[in-house]
């Protein structure tokens, strides 16, 4: 038996640890002095031990890491993809918060060559009748500088082989969202969503962006929620909030925000997956992610769980002529991100753009449903 200051030693766990792993049931002590409460270590525990102290080493929660080591006892192959997947979404987490810190970089150093230098916040919204237009006027009140209008659509589509719609999204004066959801009432848990994300107010005349972003994670949550309840069920998000002179977004699970600019075509959003992890962590080849059985595999979506997931966030600065699409993986899953680009790209309006990416999925099998918002950024 060893005592808890050579256990400490030999484990790398100070004997602080130790009592506290002792008391949440993780790692007792073999042996219990009745008359002086010292504890004792059978050398067999050092295994368990080191690790712990390996899971804590790369910041894994407590009651996670009481969740692998009972794996371990039982199951270590299982213990190693539960450790794999923990890592995968750590990468995919730090993935986001870095593209959340290059938006706050490129907002605070001014306007970049992705920068529309005569646009600002939105100072005013108007609806008509379709809801397909935001109007946008200057946040600081500047005369001449131009307002513009969203001019959108959206289409749903169940596709060739789903014999339900589980998909949904809105294209409104100032919000575009899309939703994809899974399980027995995922069609239940998208609409949830989409419905919570509806409650976002028109961002005032004066708001900053940071004050759209924090509505927009606050109306994240408000869908996880909305979520909660139904079995073994749940969502992506993928939400954009127009301030006429920005779009900011939000995004949980694998639909997809693009962007339509001058012709080059860039994806805004990184899918919460293991093979998008594997493939940040340089495992996987981005050629190979597309074939993978397991591409969706989700680390986020909401469930409606004990926490909410962080979504990304981050702020884009529009210009006229920007064509924004969102949309679920019934087409970005199907259709090679060449052809959504010549689709968006043919000099139609939004509505036929729209028909044509459904048609594209469909050419492909439409082995999923389909949901896609289409949104041009158009002088007012």
């Amino acid at each position: 038996m060893l005592t808890i200051g050579d256990f400490a030693r030999a484990s790398r766990l100070s004997a602080k640890a130790l009592r506290r792993y002792d008391e949440l049931g993780l790692l007792p002590p073999a042996r219990v002095d009745p008359f002086t409460g010292y504890r004792y270590y059978a050398e067999e525990q050092l295994e368990r031990a080191r690790l712990i102290a390996w899971l804590r080493g790369i910041g894994m929660p407590l009651a996670e890491v009481g969740r692998v080591c009972a794996l371990y006892a039982s199951d270590a192959s299982g213990a190693a993809r539960a450790i794999r997947g923990y890592w995968a979404r750590v990468e995919s987490e730090t993935a986001a918060r870095r593209d959340l810190a290059a938006s706050l970089v490129d907002r605070l150093k001014g306007p970049t060559e992705m920068t529309d230098e005569t646009t600002d916040e939105t100072a005013d919204a108007a609806t008509d009748e379709t809801a397909d237009a935001a109007t946008g006027g200057t946040a600081d009140g500047t005369a001449g500088r131009p307002a513009f209008v969203l001019r959108t659509a959206v289409r749903l589509d169940r596709g060739l082989v789903r014999a339900a719609q589980q998909d949904a999204a809105h294209a409104g004066p100032h919000l575009l969202a899309v939703a994809d959801g899974y399980g027995p009432e995922g069609g239940r848990a998208a609409l949830a969503a989409v419905g919570a994300l509806e409650a976002v107010p028109p961002p005032a005349a004066s708001a900053r962006a940071g004050d759209v972003l924090n509505a927009l994670e606050d109306a994240v949550r408000a869908a996880d929620g909305a979520v909660s309840g139904l079995a073994e069920s749940g969502t992506t998000l993928t939400a954009a909030v127009w301030t006429g002179g920005r779009l900011a977004l939000a995004h949980v699970g694998d639909s997809r925000a693009y962007l339509l600019r001058d012709g080059a075509f860039v994806r805004l959003t990184r899918d919460h997956t293991v093979v998008q992890a594997l493939v940040d962590a340089g495992e996987l080849d981005p050629a190979e992610a597309a074939d993978r059985p397991d591409r969706a595999l989700l680390l986020k979506a909401l469930d409606g769980g004990e926490s909410a997931p962080e979504p990304e966030l981050g702020v884009h600065e529009t210009r006229p002529g920007d064509r924004y699409l969102l949309c679920t993986d019934g087409l970005s899953a199907v259709a090679p991100a060449d052809d959504i680009r010549r689709a968006l790209a043919a000099g139609v309006g939004p509505d036929e753009a729209a028909e044509a990416l459904v048609a594209l999925a469909r050419e492909r099998g439409g082995p999923d449903n389909v949901a896609c918002v289409v949104a041009d950024v158009v002088p007012a």
